[in-house]
């Protein structure tokens, strides 16, 4: 064991999953008592944010419910996106812009990156959209938290997608606050990506008016091929 370990490089180590390496790193210390003991250790590239955190919460978790200032969210650890989130879309006045946001991180909680969207058709998909919470740099700066993100086909998040979210913008400058809930569809023929995140396989979004009434749409994660009001469905099926 020690000599097919003294030969593991730098290389072997990064092609490894962010999950495996991790769970490498953890039996190293439990072998040597500490990472400087493992002669090997010098001839790695350091542990990245994800893995440290998988280090310290040692499993990922289906569930992590994060109330934040403008969205509550169940995020999934393990698929490395969202299972919901809901938030309210108000009639505001823009008063930011999101010149120079980009997507970050949380330390606490492990979600996908940069990496998961790098040379792909996945956008990062804004859930709860950037364009209803410019009323101030705090709500709209909230909104480029990755666990707010998914990966979203291209041509349906600039597409029908959003074309949904400026009706939404609209009803709620007529009709007063709205409460959105969109839940994230997972099953057995979801693809994970290399770097770790799992591609949804679509979204029901369901859409509460002030009267209580109520209108629901299934998106398929996919290029849209008709208009967005053909993708709503019953609220009750």
């Amino acid at each position: 064991m020690y000599i097919s370990l003294i030969n593991f490089t730098a290389s072997n180590f990064f092609k490894m999953n962010k999950i495996s390496c991790c769970f490498l790193v953890l039996i190293f210390v439990a072998t040597f008592g500490s990472t400087t003991e493992c002669c090997i250790l010098p001839e790695l590239v350091p542990v990245t944010k994800d893995q440290e955190r998988i280090i310290k919460n040692l499993k990922p978790r289906t569930e992590v419910l994060v109330e934040g200032s403008i969205f509550t969210v169940s995020y999934n650890e393990v698929l490395q996106q969202p299972n919901w989130i809901r938030y309210d879309v108000r009639s505001i006045e823009k008063l930011v812009d999101r010149d120079g946001m980009v997507f970050y991180e949380v330390d606490t909680i492990i979600t996908s990156d940069n990496e998961d969207y790098y040379s792909n058709p996945w956008d990062k998909g804004h859930l709860a959209p950037a364009a209803a919470f410019t009323d101030s740099y705090d709500n709209l700066y909230a909104t480029f938290s990755f666990l707010n993100c998914t990966l979203q086909k291209d041509q349906l998040n600039r597409g029908e997608w959003a074309e949904l979210e400026t009706q939404i913008r609209e009803w709620a400058d007529q009709l007063g606050t709205l409460n959105i809930e969109i839940v994230l569809e997972f099953n057995e023929t979801a693809t994970t990506l290399p770097t770790g995140a799992t591609i949804p396989v679509g979204y029901w979004k369901n859409i509460q008016f002030p009267d209580d009434t109520k209108r629901c749409f299934y998106f398929p994660n996919e290029d849209t091929t008709a208009n967005w009001t053909e993708y709503e469905i019953s609220c009750n099926g």
